[in-house]
């Protein structure tokens, strides 16, 4: 959800993004969906990053 958009503004861009055979699994979906993606790019904003060889390291993958 960008700044400008309300949470109200935001669901309705949703819900008129949904087929009109829509589950309330596809609306939870999609709900979440764009929750974890502003998560990720609010993460990306204050540089709470973590690199890929972290990643690797933590979960004991190999290079």
């Amino acid at each position: 959800m960008t700044a400008t958009l309300t949470a109200k503004n935001e669901l309705l861009r949703l819900a008129n993004h949904l087929s009109d055979d829509a589950t309330w699994d596809d609306v939870l979906y999609e709900i979440n969906a764009t929750r974890e993606i502003e998560a990720g790019l609010n993460d990306c904003r204050e540089a709470r990053l973590v690199s890929l060889d972290e990643v690797r390291k933590r979960l004991g993958i190999p290079e």
